[in-house]
Order: structure tokens, then C-alpha cells, then sequence
């Protein structure tokens, strides 16, 4: 599959864009086990426009995660130009257009996902980004804004009509969120259409490796794209990785070996950012990962882990997780 001149292989994997969560420590580490392409947390045009420094910051990307995409969204036309330019400067391979994001704060302010609620403005600000940058223009959103607009079929051939090179389909609509399941069906109608010439990415529920493969095999789909999946498991990627290439199963990623990961992130994110802000960024992770599931009443230290200020609290938590978790293991 290519993105532009960007060759990402055969059946390649993404780790979806997701605010507070795909920061660079982050990324980092899903790169290394094996994903084919990041994103940037996503990215407000109407902030960026206004030099806010924290939304800039997010502009931040090294050559060691590439290629990785940066994604904004907004409401109009002259914001969204002007902030795909500012992007441009930051040298992503990719620009990614925020169609889909449907939480409240975005979507009904017509952003995100709320631009499927006024399809022309959708279609100007993607056909004018594409002629304003020379980047890979490319766009995620999804099937519609809810069960009686399941706009997606048509609305993936007007997107490509106005020049992105893919599009990232995740399988609900607006109003579904993040409930119910999502519907992969509607995602392989588009890539099924004799007229869609550009790769199609899908997402949605892809929470192991068996899943991403049937999704592969069944809809016949050029890109699995994981979100929610990742949180506190960057090896989900080696793991979708392994069983798309046949390998067998790993081993060598044993408890300890993904308490040591865990514990590597939260080094990573107190080095690049500093430890309030890189404890933040570590600590969703670490209460949301599913190697502490098997911990009885797990819930107090999950609590506990939302709940710590310092690398020390932190550390002393996951070895007690990891003492619990291997004294049990016969």
C-alpha cells in the first residue's frame, strides 16, 4: 500500500491519532513494535492559527517515528488552509483531515465528526488543503452522522474527487460514539467500489490480532488502523504484525517484559516533556492496560495509578502489579 511516494508495505497497521494519548513517547514505542505508520494527537486549526504554544507543541515529530502523519481539524475554510500550511513546515509525510472526531466539545461546534452534518463545507476545506500544500492530503471520518445518514459510499468518491490519497473509515456513525459495534460492512462497500482508486483504511474494534486479520481477509481493505486497543499495549502491533506474516507467537513478551515497557513509556515522557506532565501523559496508559487484569480487586490501584504526582509512586505500583502478577504464575 502507498501513500503518495510513501511505500507502507503490504497490509500495513496505524496507530490511530488520539488526543492525550499518541504523544511522542508514545508513537515511539508502537514504532518499534512494528507499526507501519503513526499520528500526531490531533491538532486544532483555529489554535494553531493563534501560535497557542501548547497546540504547537504537538507539531513536534522525529525522524525516528516516521512516516507519521500529523492530523487537524476546524470549521472553515480559511483556518483549516492556513493551519495546513503552518503543519507543512513541520515536515510530516502526511496530512490528515479530522472528519470523524464526535466528541462534544468538537463535533457540535461543526468540527470533527459535526462536519458530517454539512457535507459542501466538508468537501471545500478538503479540496482547498489539498491545492494549498504539497503534502500526502489524507482524511479520517466516519459512515455518517447517524443511522439515517449512512452517507459514507458517496461521500468517500466526492473525498477523492477532491484529491486526498486515502481515507480512514472508522465503522459508526456520529451519534454511535464510541457504543455499540462498529460496522465494517459499509467500510468494505467503499473499497469494493470499482470507482475508489485510492487505499482504504478501516477502524474500528480491532482489539487483537484475529480481529485485524479477519478484517483484512473478509473486507479486503488496504490498512487496519488501531485505536483504544493500544492503550497500555504498544506490543498489539507486533502481536497483529506476527500473525499477518505467519510468525509464531512471541514469547520473549512475557509479564515482566511488558512491565519493563510500561516502565520504559513513563521514562520516555518525563525525559521529553517533564515528570507532572510525563506522568499524565503515562498514567491512562498504565491504568488502562490489560496485562493488570488478572490482579484481583485491581480496581484501588488503578485508582492509584490515576491518582500518582510522582516516578517513584508510579514505580512502586507496577512492581507490586508485577510481584502480584508473577508470584502467581505456576
Amino acid at each position: 500500500m502507498k501513500i503518495g511516494n510513501i511505500d507502507l508495505g503490504y497490509q500495513p497497521i496505524f496507530l490511530a491519532p488520539m488526543e492525550d494519548v499518541t504523544d511522542i513517547g508514545f508513537r515511539l514505542l508502537c514504532k518499534r513494535f512494528g507499526v507501519s505508520m503513526v499520528y500526531t494527537e490531533f491538532v486544532s486549526a483555529e489554535a494553531l492559527v493563534r501560535s497557542i504554544k501548547s497546540t504547537i507543541s504537538k507539531l513536534a515529530i522525529s525522524d525516528e517515528e516516521r512516516p507519521v502523519g500529523i492530523q487537524i481539524y476546524g470549521r472553515d475554510v480559511e483556518s483549516m488552509v492556513e493551519a495546513a500550511k503552518m503543519v507543512e513546515q513541520a515536515h510530516p509525510d502526511v496530512i490528515d483531515i479530522n472528519f470523524g472526531c464526535p466528541v462534544k466539545k468538537v463535533a457540535v461546534k461543526g468540527a470533527g465528526a459535526g462536519m458530517l452534518r454539512n457535507i459542501p463545507l466538508l468537501l471545500d476545506i478538503t479540496r482547498e488543503v489539498v491545492k494549498a500544500v504539497k503534502t500526502p492530503v489524507t482524511v479520517k471520518t466516519r459512515l455518517g452522522w447517524d443511522n439515517n445518514n449512512l452517507i459514507i459510499t458517496e461521500l468517500a468518491e466526492q473525498l477523492q474527487d477532491c484529491g486526498i490519497q486515502a481515507l480512514t473509515i472508522h465503522g459508526r456513525t456520529r451519534s454511535q460514539m464510541y457504543t455499540g459495534n462498529a460496522d465494517w460492512t459499509l467500510i468494505g462497500e467503499v473499497k469494493n467500489n470499482p470507482r475508489i482508486h485510492i487505499p482504504i483504511i478501516g477502524n474500528g474494534d480491532i482489539t487483537t490480532p484475529e480481529e485485524a486479520k479477519l478484517a483484512f481477509d473478509r473486507y479486503g481493505i488496504d490498512g487496519v488502523m488501531v485505536g483504544r486497543a493500544s492503550f497500555g499495549r504498544p506490543w498489539i502491533f507486533k502481536e497483529i504484525r506476527d500473525l499477518l506474516d505467519g510468525k509464531p507467537h512471541d514469547d520473549s513478551l512475557d509479564t515482566n517484559a511488558k512491565i519493563d515497557i510500561l516502565l520504559e513509556q513513563l521514562r520516555i515522557n518525563v525525559e521529553r516533556i517533564d515528570e507532572y506532565r510525563g506522568i499524565l501523559h503515562t498514567r491512562r496508559h498504565l491504568a488502562a492496560s490489560p496485562i493488570f487484569k488478572g490482579i484481583p480487586d485491581f480496581r484501588q490501584t488503578r485508582i492509584a495509578m490515576l491518582r500518582a504526582t510522582t516516578v517513584e509512586e508510579l514505580k512502586l505500583i507496577l512492581e507490586e502489579c508485577r510481584y502480584r502478577l508473577t508470584s502467581t504464575i505456576v
